[in-house]
């Protein structure tokens, strides 16, 4: 069977045209060319290629894409994961740091040693923390002078007596309006006094001095421990909000969080401490409440 309108067909796909530019006025040839269908497509199929092969080199090289609107690449997305990955991963090792420091301090404090302030680097979080020795007040080297010589805070004279003149010598402040509810009673494990507070009221310091640490746990809430001179530690519990930083100076009354508040139906009272020369002693015997 032949197709001869076909062949007349392929003969004219490749036959040449003659197009030319006349002048307008003497109806002269100015410029021509000739072309074909088949160059005609050709050139098309090239200029196709050729923007194709121009928008993947900007695609792949360039950030055009980011200039789309709802366009996200998975490198982007990969590379917010890793961000956030790479915070979540400092958050932890932050928390694990306060913990170590939380757990020395005890420590030290329980042996009659100074406690010393975890700080990190204001450059880089991630490198490994120092330790800052927490450096004693002048009123504490002026009463350790006093306490290691002959005057009236000696521990040369009578134990009873100069314990009772170093106490009487320390004014601490009330850090909470409210009523005790738990005193203080070592046998019973009740290393501070439980205070019934006002929710959200503010918790002021008793004393001036240094925050050893300030975290939060799931038991006590924010807890906050400040050392003194005279070797003085407070704690602060069952705060629901902290004010202060590790490292940092207060002043007498100064606010260092808010006493937590109701949650779920569950009231946590405020528990106050003080520790002397690594050992607990009643909060009732400085402060009046």
């Amino acid at each position: 069977m032949k197709f001869p309108n076909l062949k007349a067909w392929w003969r004219g796909l490749f036959r040449k045209r003659r197009f030319n530019m006349l002048n307008a006025t003497d109806n002269s040839e100015e410029w021509h060319i000739h072309l074909s269908p088949a160059s005609i497509f050709a050139g098309a199929v090239a200029v196709v290629l050729t923007l194709f092969i121009l928008i993947l080199s900007l695609v792949a090289y360039s950030p055009i894409l980011e200039f789309l609107p709802g366009y996200r690449t998975e490198a982007d997305r990969s590379r917010e994961n890793l961000i956030q990955n790479i915070i979540r991963l400092d958050s932890m090792e932050r928390m694990m740091n306060d913990m170590l420091t939380y757990n020395e301090n005890i420590g030290l404090i329980m042996e009659g040693k100074t406690p010393v302030a975890r700080t990190l680097p204001a450059s880089d979080s991630l490198r490994t923390s120092n330790k800052v020795l927490v450096m004693p007040s002048p009123e504490d080297s002026i009463l350790r002078a006093q306490m290691e010589g002959d005057g009236p805070y000696s521990l040369a004279g009578d134990e009873g007596s100069s314990r009772r003149k170093v106490r009487e010598s320390i004014q601490l402040m009330t850090p909470i309006e409210g009523i005790i509810t738990e005193g203080f009673d070592i046998a019973a494990g009740r290393f501070g006094v439980k205070i019934a507070a006002a929710a959200g009221d503010r918790v002021a310091a008793v004393d001036g001095g240094t925050v050893v640490q300030s975290l939060w746990t799931p038991e006590n809430g924010y807890t906050v421990i400040l050392q003194h001179a005279q070797n003085l530690l407070s704690i602060y519990r069952n705060l629901s909000r902290s004010l202060v930083a590790t490292g940092q100076t207060l002043r007498p009354g100064e606010i260092i969080g808010y006493n937590a508040e109701a949650e779920n139906g569950e009231v946590r009272l405020f528990q106050f401490e003080l520790w002397s020369n690594g050992k607990p002693v009643d909060p009732e015997s400085y402060i009046v409440f």
